[in-house]
């Protein structure tokens, strides 16, 4: 069966809304990494209208870190052109509440902190080329591990925006030479989901300094072989909210993400 059937895409779509489900009666909390295969997950940032004009600019100025997939009406918790049955207030395993740019709260629903004027963002994931990878025979090692994917910050600069600022976060997974030249083959192909890597080799090129010691996420296992590779990450918008400091800013956990109904497919370059 060819992988954009009909039936392939029904199926997927009522496991998708099967896991959105889930999420929102609290069955699912954990990352999101490896589940929903196919499908295009999203990193989420959750602003005030009066910041969302900033925070859009930034994006636009970011493709690479923040490719831009979704953003809801003011008010409005629904992103139809993502799932029919999307809502942004309880359907992400876990969010982080940052106020004034400090996190000040982890909960696993957000419709006590929603607010008349909030506008949602949904951002492009590398989850997403993770599929892809494994689609194309490579091993994705925090798969393999069963963990969350290792995430850093690095000293690459992004644009300003308006208020938001800051270095980009990079995800890493480590790869053989050879196989670390299909995954960039691989990944340009999915610029929604940060396309081709932004660094591989030696990681304090980037500012950093252990490998050992994510700032997100989890250690995966570096062996004598492999090229750490890194990729652009959708966590580089929590930095710039730290620096922004909005009354109030609500994302996704990193490494638990919202789960649509868009197929990694359909976004990416033939």
């Amino acid at each position: 069966m060819q992988r954009d059937s009909s039936g392939f895409k029904e199926r997927l779509l009522s496991e998708s809304s099967a896991l959105r489900q889930a999420i929102r009666r609290g069955e699912h909390s954990s990352m999101t990494s490896g589940l929903a295969s196919g499908l295009v997950q999203g990193n989420v940032v959750i602003l005030p209208a009066d910041w969302a004009g900033d925070f859009l600019t930034y994006c636009q100025n970011n493709p690479v870190s923040c490719p831009l997939i979704a953003v809801s009406e003011a008010g409005n918790p629904a992103l139809p052109g993502l799932g029919l049955d999307i809502d942004i207030r309880h359907d992400v395993p876990e969010y982080n509440i940052f106020r004034d740019g400090e996190l000040v709260e982890t909960t696993s629903d957000i419709a006590a902190h929603w607010q008349s004027d909030m506008v949602a963002f949904v951002l492009g994931c590398s989850f997403s080329f993770e599929d892809a990878l494994q689609q194309a025979g490579l091993s994705v090692r925090n798969i393999d591990m069963d963990v969350n994917v290792s995430m850093y910050r690095s000293n690459i600069p992004t644009v300003p925006g308006g208020r938001f600022h800051g270095d980009m976060v990079v995800s890493m997974r480590p790869f053989i030479a050879a196989d670390a030249i299909r995954a960039v083959q691989v990944t340009t192909r999915l610029p929604k989901a940060h396309g081709a890597p932004v660094h591989f080799g030696d990681p304090s090129l980037i500012g950093i300094n252990d490998l050992s010691a994510p700032d997100f996420g989890d250690a995966v296992e570096l062996y004598a072989n492999e090229l750490p590779v890194f990729w652009a990450c959708g966590v580089t918008p929590q930095v710039a909210v730290r620096n922004a400091k909005p009354p109030i800013c609500i994302t996704h956990v990193p490494g638990k993400m919202l789960i649509t109904d868009l197929l990694n497919a359909e976004l990416a370059i033939l």
